[in-house]
């Protein structure tokens, strides 16, 4: 079995060389330089995951990390717990938000039950719980560093069965009540900013809540006294097995050579831990859109990521990298069959100076 070590030592920068052959492609095609913005830059960046030119984005998934969170006992969430385990049913069901989007852009999606505090039945969720849910941070650290390290392993089975199933494409998503809390938290680490600067009203917390909000964040940081230097020991102490697992995606999918798109803010945090693992993961994620929580550009921008979609998107669940699929589908439908301004007997486009 590979252990967490085993990838982190294996995980290489993508293929610069593919990158660079893939980035003139562009600039033969018959249109203006760099018209497609993003999305050029995301099709160079596959070419260098994939190590060539000739890329594959044809078979999509969205893997979505559950869990639950000791948090919500401090009232920093409108709804319920249970909610998490609803939600994950429709998932398995092919009925949530994500499922209805992902079907229109020809994907399919995987929801994952990493630490849903209660128990599910749907046959479309795959079932890999390392604990039901974790312990409230306020109390005590969420998780202990063997659970986290074990969430992370869990991330890389993932990816690894993703690439058995042939995908080359992923996208990722979560569905967590309490988790723009548990997300809010390690960035405020990362990022070393103050909660009140990270911390949004999530799914829609009246002024009262979220205030609380940012004073349980706030005590938590200051009892916990996470590591900022150190990814395992921010989530462990102040995250989520969603995170912890979305943190393994992305570590396994630099390991097995997939590119993945991120969805809002809780994957951006997610993303910034395993950069902070792995620096090498970085250069295999790519930004579906900027998240409208307070931290998601900030986060994005630290990732060197630019996203393609602005739409004030926040719904979660992987939405976002539903989003993106279909403008990489054509984006891909461009760099792969236009012609050249050769072969149209045009003058090519000269950059300007």
């Amino acid at each position: 079995m590979l252990t967490l070590q085993n990838v982190i030592d294996s995980i290489k920068e993508p293929d610069q060389e593919a990158a660079d052959l893939a980035r003139r492609r562009w600039d033969s095609v018959a249109k203006p330089l760099n018209s497609l913005g993003a999305l050029e830059r995301d099709l160079v960046r596959i070419a260098g995951v994939q190590g060539t030119p000739r890329i594959s984005i044809g078979s999509k998934a969205i893997v979505v990390m559950c869990a639950d969170n000791g948090i919500v006992e401090e009232g920093v969430t409108q709804t319920g717990q249970e909610v998490t385990a609803i939600v994950a049913e429709h998932m398995g069901d092919g009925t949530s938000c994500v499922c209805r989007m992902a079907a229109v852009a020809g994907a399919k999606v995987v929801p994952v039950d990493i630490g849903i505090a209660g128990e599910t039945s749907s046959p479309g969720i795959l079932r890999m719980k390392v604990a039901c849910g974790t312990r409230n941070f306020l109390k005590e650290p969420a998780m202990s560093r063997r659970e986290t390290v074990q969430a992370l392993e869990t991330g890389i089975a993932v990816a690894g069965e993703m690439s058995r199933r042939g995908f080359a494409l992923l996208g990722s998503g979560e569905m967590g009540i309490g988790n723009t809390t548990t997300s809010s938290a390690v960035l405020s680490v990362l990022l070393e900013q103050p909660p009140s600067r990270v911390t949004g009203r999530g799914a829609g917390l009246d002024t009262t809540s979220y205030r609380r909000k940012i004073s349980v964040i706030e005590e938590g940081i200051r009892l916990r006294r996470p590591d900022k230097g150190d990814g395992i020991d921010v989530l462990s102490k102040v995250g989520g097995l969603d995170l912890a697992g979305l943190a393994g995606l992305y570590l396994g999918c630099a390991y097995y050579g997939i590119p993945v798109v991120l969805d809002g803010l809780i994957c951006a945090a997610a993303a910034l831990a395993a950069v902070r693992i792995c620096p090498a993961v970085g250069g295999y994620l790519l930004a579906s859109h900027v998240s409208a929580e307070p931290a998601g550009a900030m986060a994005l921008e630290a990732l060197g990521l630019e996203p393609a979609i602005n739409a004030g998107m926040c719904l979660g669940e992987g939405t976002g990298a539903a989003a993106l699929f279909p403008l990489l589908d054509m984006a891909f439908a461009v760099y792969d069959g236009m012609s050249t301004f050769g072969e149209m007997q045009v003058e090519q486009y000269q950059p300007l100076k």
